[in-house]
C-alpha cells in the first residue's frame, strides 16, 4: 500500500543508518535509496538502504551482529545481498549491501539521484506505481514487475547521461 509522503522518513533512515553502522562497520557509506528517500513521493513505508561494503567477507563478518538486532534474510533480490528488518512483524527497512567496485553504478542510487533532479521522471514514476498497485490488486503483476518497465526507461537514462551502458533493473 503506498501512503503519502512522511516528512519523518529521512530521520527515520537517519535512525536505522546509524544502527547499523554500530553493529556493522563505522565506516560503512550508508544512503537513503527507494521512494522514501524521494521528497513528496508516495511510497510503501519501508525505509530502503544502499550500503557500502568493502566485499561479501565484510558483510559476513558483520552478519551475526546484525541477525542478532533483527535483521534477516528475507527478499528475492538476485543481484546482491539484502536483508530486511521487521518491527513489531511489519516490515520497516531493507538494506541492500554492495560491494565497493561496484558502488558507483547502483541502478538504485542513480534512479534516486535523477528523480531528485527531474520532476517529471518522479511524476511519471509515482504514476507507475499507483498503476503497479492497481494491476497487482487485480492479479495482472506483481507490483515491482509492473512498474519495472517505466524504471528500466528512467535508469537508462540516468545512466547514459553518466556515461554507463543500460542494465536490467529487474533482479527477482
Amino acid at each position: 500500500m503506498l501512503v503519502t509522503y512522511d516528512p519523518t522518513w529521512p530521520d527515520r533512515f537517519e535512525s536505522i543508518a546509524a544502527d547499523l553502522r554500530a553493529r556493522g562497520d563505522a565506516d560503512w557509506i550508508i544512503e537513503h535509496i527507494g521512494s522514501t528517500a524521494i521528497p513528496g513521493m508516495r511510497a510503501k513505508p519501508i525505509i530502503d538502504l544502499a550500503i557500502r561494503v568493502a566485499d561479501l567477507d565484510d558483510l559476513e563478518a558483520h552478519r551475526p551482529a546484525l541477525e542478532a538486532a533483527g535483521w534477516r534474510q528475507g527478499s528475492a533480490v538476485r543481484t546482491h545481498p539484502v536483508l530486511v528488518l521487521e518491527i513489531d512483524g511489519v516490515r520497516a527497512a531493507i538494506a541492500h549491501f554492495f560491494v565497493a567496485v561496484e558502488w558507483d553504478a547502483v541502478h538504485q542510487r542513480l534512479l534516486r539521484d535523477w528523480l531528485r533532479t527531474h520532476p517529471e521522471d518522479a511524476d511519471r514514476y509515482s504514476h507507475a506505481k499507483c498503476d503497479a498497485v492497481a494491476a497487482a490488486a487485480r492479479g495482472r503483476s506483481t507490483y515491482n514487475a509492473a512498474k519495472t518497465p517505466v524504471i528500466q526507461e528512467i535508469v537508462d537514462r540516468a545512466r547514459a547521461a553518466q556515461g554507463l551502458p543500460s542494465v536490467p533493473v529487474y533482479d527477482k
